[in-house]
């Protein structure tokens, strides 16, 4: 979904033949991950930054394509609302000293994007505490043909609004124009096929306790709920099922059901059989080897880890860990990497699959809930233990995974010392905005106007006051 589309609207023809070749392409992409040393190389890495635009009252400011034109640069792309915009980050490799790196990429860009918008900023954060429902008018909705088409897609299978409910509040859906409300810190490894089934479970089980130790999104039109409110959001956001799909499958946007028994065939293969197209735009003339209908359809499921194929350079796999949010700082972004990466390598040395999946299910939406004070537990460890407890102690394995993977010991350690300080002090992003909230008599516009200056800072969250 990177790309613009040429148009908007599209017949019963077209998703009919764009079934099938996603159909056709999925034997092609077998043959491909099958194929005696595809995707091998040195492991890297990438990120993509989703930022809101805010007006000098710290409001949502609808101007990302101005924005996008005056900063002419590559990295920048437009988001889903006029008030998103998203910095794709320069890949590169794990070993060394990336988080450093990282960082200092993301201070660089989210500084330029600020400084870009007239009258307003630039905000890494979860859900902005700021937005009201007339900010999800359907002209709220970037000017892109792919947008409107992913929006005509989903309208086409639900047919009617519904209802999205968090907790206690109930809003009447019509448009996808709530996901924009949404902005995420998307994780990209690089993996051979071979390593896929671990390296993906892995993730799965490591995302719990990370999560729990990063939230960043307890408002949502002026209520407060869940640590990571995101997570429940987009799931409602984007879910296009009636309710006989409810029973047969999972939403668009989901944790999954199972671990991964052979490989990342079986996700592609999920994905074609159990999700209808939304975006059926047909490519003529490509490369058999570019799938790219295959491609399109899997960019409009939302698993919050999923695997890429990505066909540049003689093409390879990917996994995207998109569950941890935007923000607070650059430290807590490259931070936030590291604990999720370091743990998800030190855990795909082991089989995972004669483990209780739902209990990995369970440890997620727990961390979402209830960030570190959830109950979540761990393979080998007996019983149910506080989040902050866990997290404190999976930190020595992050780090080994981290050092094995080829990590200097410097960058690993000052990256997963502002874990272990945001877990002691309980000091995540979700902490400061109630504090801080609560010490500005309820007044969010202050909040947010206090948070970006402390977020362009740089500091991590753990040391604002």
């Amino acid at each position: 979904m990177g790309r613009d589309l040429d148009k908007e609207r599209f017949t019963e023809a077209e998703y009919a033949r764009f079934g099938e070749r996603i159909q056709e392409q999925l034997g092609v992409l077998r043959e491909l991950l099958d194929t005696p040393g595809f995707g091998q190389g040195p492991v890297t890495i990438g990120a993509e930054l989703e930022l809101f635009l805010i007006d000098e009252d710290g409001r949502p400011l609808p101007r990302n394509s101005e924005v996008r034109e005056s900063l002419d640069d590559p990295r920048v792309v437009l988001e889903l609302g006029r008030y998103n915009i998203e910095v794709n980050l320069t890949p590169l490799p794990l070993a060394g000293s990336p988080f450093a790196a990282m960082a200092a990429e993301v201070q660089e860009t989210m500084t330029k994007v600020d400084g870009a918008v007239e009258g307003g900023g630039a905000l890494p954060i979860g859900i902005l505490p700021t937005l009201d429902t007339e900010d999800f008018t359907r002209g709220a909705m970037s000017d892109q043909n792919r947008y409107r088409a992913m929006s005509r897609g989903i309208r086409r299978l639900r047919l009617e609004p519904f209802l999205v409910k968090i907790d206690d509040l109930e809003l009447s859906v019509e448009d996808v124009i709530l996901e924009s409300a949404n902005t995420s810190w998307q994780v990209h490894i690089r993996t051979p096929p071979e390593r896929f089934a671990r390296l993906f479970n892995a993730a799965q089980l490591a995302i719990g306790p990370v999560l729990a130790a990063c939230g960043n999104s307890p408002f949502f039109l002026g209520r407060e709920l869940w640590e990571e409110t995101r997570i429940a959001l987009m799931e409602e956001a984007a879910d296009d099922r009636d309710v006989q799909r409810r029973e047969r499958r999972d939403g668009r946007v989901t944790f999954g059901s199972d671990w991964v028994r052979e490989g990342a065939h079986e996700l592609f293969e999920r994905y074609v059989r159990d999700y209808d197209p939304i975006v059926p735009d047909l490519t003529e003339g490509a490369a058999r080897h570019e799938v790219p209908e295959l491609r399109l359809h899997q960019g409009t499921i939302w698993q919050w880890n999923r695997p890429v194929y990505d066909p540049a350079d003689g093409g390879h796999l990917r996994i995207e860990l998109r569950a941890l949010p935007a923000g607070p700082s650059c430290a807590d972004m490259a931070a936030n990497t590291a604990f999720l990466l370091g743990l998800t390598l030190s855990q795909a040395e082991r089989d995972l699959t004669g483990y209780r999946f739902a209990t990995a299910y369970q440890n997620f939406y727990r961390a979402a809930m209830h960030g570190l004070d959830a109950k979540l537990s761990w393979p080998g460890m007996d019983g149910e233990h506080e989040a902050a407890e866990l997290v404190l102690s999976l930190l020595p394995l992050a780090r080994e995974g981290l050092l094995k993977a080829g990590v200097t010991p410097h960058d690993a350690d000052r990256s997963l010392e502002v874990i272990a300080q945001r877990t002691r002090l309980r000091r995540t992003g979700s902490a400061w905005q109630r504090e801080a909230l609560a010490r500005f008599g309820g007044d969010r516009r202050r909040l947010v106007r206090r948070y970006r200056e402390l977020a362009l800072s740089g500091t991590p969250v753990y040391l604002w006051k």
